[in-house]
């Protein structure tokens, strides 16, 4: 599923719109969401279908597609969320990961690090949607995933929009201590750690 036409379409939208390629409140077409994304008519109609229900883009009757707009609420309403789940989430993940999901994420922190040296702020976002979706993937409790993978996108969304590199080293940095407390299989560590990476973020 993860590599299918359809997720691969909505990945380059989410990339879209988080790094407000498709800015906050544009008036978009179905074909220009084909052309931006390199895929099918099919693969981009289900793209838009999850984008809506994460509430990123709005299905307007006899108007189109909108792009949402950022509401100045959006940030506390969305930290607030992932302040209660993500850290139990990692916690999960740190106890259920198979080797191969471990092993993905070090490589993720890989690229995080990269980005860290060139400053190449869409790279480490696409790295942390990557991150996200890992965790997705080795979460056992489906309804906390439920409930971040549409708050973690909008809290990307919201964060590039106020994005320079010093605060990407930070992000970085407590990425990696997250990443690094799973791979060891610590559970305790990787909650605590997600803690300070929410913490952080919620005050940016």
């Amino acid at each position: 599923m993860q590599n299918s036409q359809s997720h691969l379409a909505y990945l380059a939208l989410e990339h879209a719109i988080v790094t407000l390629a498709l800015p906050p409140g544009a008036l978009v077409t179905e074909k220009q969401l084909i052309d931006l994304s390199g895929h099918g008519r099919t693969p981009v109609r289900e793209a838009i279908q999850k984008l809506a229900w994460q509430r990123l883009m709005v299905v307007k009757p006899r108007v189109g597609l909108q792009i949402a707009e950022i509401k100045p609420s959006d940030h506390s309403h969305v930290m607030q969320v992932r302040r209660e789940l993500e850290p139990i989430a990692a916690a999960l993940v740190a106890e259920h990961a198979t080797d191969e999901q471990r092993n993905r994420l070090v490589d993720c922190a890989r690229t995080m690090g990269d980005c860290a040296v060139s400053g190449d702020l869409a790279a480490f976002f696409a790295a942390d949607k990557a991150f996200d979706e890992i965790l997705e993937e080795a979460c056992p409790n489906a309804f906390i995933i439920s409930a971040l993978a549409p708050v973690q996108t909008h809290s990307r969304r919201l964060w590039y929009s106020k994005a320079n590199p010093d605060r990407m080293d930070r992000s970085i940095s407590l990425h990696v201590a997250v990443i690094r407390a799973i791979q060891q299989g610590k559970a305790a560590d990787a909650r605590k750690a997600m803690m300070s990476l929410i913490d952080y973020l919620s005050h940016q």
